[in-house]
């Protein structure tokens, strides 16, 4: 399991930067309404983390303590 570098600050850190690239990338185009499928997939991506932990905390040896090492799963100090 690593835990170093971005996964010694939050435990899904390739979910924040695909939130970030979706929804950049929509402001890129200057398009409002190309926010809408990236909010859904950034909305879409919670339940995913949430599920993906609590099978992680099951069945892989370690991840428990992983998980009190590091606080936050996607933004530092908020979540």
């Amino acid at each position: 399991m690593i835990d170093s570098g971005p996964y010694a600050i939050v435990r899904h850190p390739g979910y924040i930067s695909g939130s970030l690239l979706a929804v950049g990338t929509a402001l890129s185009l200057g398009s409002f309404w190309a926010l809408v499928p990236a909010l859904v997939v950034v909305i879409g991506l919670i339940p995913r983390t949430l599920f993906e932990e609590r099978v992680l905390a099951a069945e892989l040896p370690g991840y428990r303590e992983y998980m009190q090492r590091v606080k936050y799963r996607w933004v530092p100090g908020v979540w």
